[in-house]
């Protein structure tokens, strides 16, 4: 008999919304969160009702702007930029490092808010966290040489990012931008986090950095934070169709953009032996429940190996653990080590269950459909986020499987016999920012890797988006705009030279490093 769990003490949502508020009480009201703009938390914004994927509880939820209200933002930033541009060097270092500094006493608080609005296990949550301080302070300790010869961008840097990795992605961008010279805008996601941002945005702004951070939704944010004459640079992590539609406006304007887009990351097996390792690297792939741009939902296998595929990876996949983050059976135990949680909300859940009943049915093969039976969950909570691992064999082509990335924890497999057939279906979705080659032979691996559409390429381990000095971009559809990861971030968010052509996928132009 599975015993009962309860939660871990001391980890509740109410518990850290009072520590929010002793942190940052300039930041937080009793009920909600606030605006950021002109230099001053605003009560302003109509604040929309949220709810936890863990368990479906009521949580803080973004206090929503108007568009008229996000010009003033942006007006006013622009003002900030104006000043802080003109702020010598050592001094911004200095105010970002001491950002740094109450950004790692406050980590636990930060990561429990992770947990609670996207429903990131503990470890992950932890990992967010860390890496946009480690990301962060490296570009401290490193500016002086990227800086030379180049200037902050005419005005401010307006950030729109996916809600995956708000700390990581989202306040490590931020960071950096404000280090370079820039004031910064960002628009909290408006599927969760932002009570995260909040926090770490009230640590920035008590050292002076000049962060606006503004809720609302796109469409009514977007004539602001996209087209503003104001706004110096657009940043964008999300999925392609709004991507699409951010890349048209920034074309047609002629403004420095940096466009992060989802892509069909595939993972080929051709000609390979080596199964423990891949089954060692199964359960990795399914951290967060892939919902993250470097995931691998796509198997591109020899059919010949299928057989010996299938021995490395079932048991793999059915090791996954799932269930509440924050659940224990003692006390006094640690948080659980998970590969995932909840999906970002229960619709996201239902969607994706629903696409994976559509392929079976149009002739989709179910490899491994896990189920929730054993899943660490407190007694009667609210399950309708959680999704557990499925495995399909040739999706239909009329299915969102067979050539979407689908954000959660769906693997498909499509079979293939030359070469050719493994390229084409590698390449299925006109650019990908990762994919990885397994096979034994180096020579194999350095002839066909070239030719597989990813901006990175493992040889049989899986690539990631970097950090630090790592460049980042993407091929075909994936990426627009200026590529990022270490001194080309800084390169993208400054100007350099008169005719400087900058490393990345523009309209005109596509230029490796």
């Amino acid at each position: 008999m599975a015993p009962t769990l309860t939660l871990k003490p001391g980890t509740a949502w109410s518990d850290a919304w009072q520590r929010c508020l002793a942190v940052a009480p300039e930041a937080f009201r009793d009920d909600r969160v606030l605006n950021l703009w002109a230099s001053a938390w605003k009560a302003d914004g109509r604040a929309l009702p949220a709810t936890s994927p863990i368990d479906g509880s009521p949580i803080a939820g973004p206090p929503r702007l108007d568009a008229p209200t996000a010009g003033q933002a942006v007006r006013a930033s622009l003002d900030q930029h104006r000043a802080w541009r003109h702020v010598p060097l050592p001094e911004r270092r200095a105010r970002v490092a001491a950002t740094l500094d109450a950004l790692t006493e406050h980590r636990e608080l930060l990561a429990l808010l992770l947990v609670w609005e996207i429903g990131k296990p503990w470890r992950l949550a932890q990992a967010d966290v860390d890496r946009a301080i480690d990301g962060v302070r490296w570009y401290v300790e490193g500016i002086e040489p990227m800086l030379a010869n180049r200037a902050p961008l005419s005005g401010p840097v307006s950030n729109i990012a996916s809600w995956n990795y708000p700390m990581s992605v989202l306040v490590h961008a931020m960071l950096v931008q404000a280090l370079a010279g820039n004031a910064v805008i960002a628009k909290t996601p408006t599927d969760g986090g932002v009570a995260c941002l909040t926090l770490a945005s009230a640590m920035a702004a008590r050292e002076g950095i000049p962060i606006t951070l503004l809720s609302g939704s796109g469409s009514e944010l977007s004539s602001s934070l996209v087209r503003s004459p104001e706004i110096g640079c657009v940043s964008f992590v999300g999925g392609r169709d709004t991507g699409a539609r951010i890349a048209t406006a920034v074309a047609d304007l002629g403004k420095r953009h940096i466009l992060e887009q989802e892509g069909l990351n595939t993972w080929g097996i051709w000609n390979y032996t080596d199964w423990p390792t891949l089954t060692s690297l199964i359960p990795k792939l399914f951290d967060y429940g892939k919902q993250r741009c470097t995931a691998y939902p796509r198997f591109v296998v020899q059919r010949t190996l299928f057989d010996e595929f299938l021995a490395a990876y079932l048991p793999a996949v059915r090791s996954i653990r799932t269930g509440h983050p924050l659940a224990v059976e003692h006390p006094e135990d640690p948080l659980p080590t998970l590969d995932f949680g909840p999906l970002i909300n229960a619709a996201k859940a239902k969607e994706l269950a629903d696409q994976v009943g559509e392929a079976i049915d149009r002739g989709a093969v179910p490899l491994h459909r896990g189920s929730l039976a054993d899943a660490r969950f407190l007694p009667g909570q609210d399950t309708s986020a959680y999704l557990p691992p499925v495995t399909l064999l040739n999706p239909p082509p009329s299915s969102p499987l067979h050539h979407a990335e689908p954000f959660g924890p769906v693997d498909t497999i499509v079979l293939v016999d030359t070469e050719a057939e493994l390229l084409a279906a590698m390449n299925a979705s006109n650019g990908a920012l990762v994919a990885t080659l397994s096979t034994d032979d180096p020579s194999t691996y350095e002839r066909l890797a070239p030719q597989i559409r990813s901006f990175k390429v493992g040889h049989g381990k899986p690539r990631s988006r970097g950090d630090r000095d790592e460049l980042f971009g993407g091929f075909g559809a994936s990426w627009r705009g200026a590529f990022v990861g270490g001194e080309l971030l800084i390169r993208s968010v400054t100007e350099g030279p008169k005719d400087e052509r900058l490393p990345g996928n523009f309209p005109d132009y596509h230029l490796m490093p």
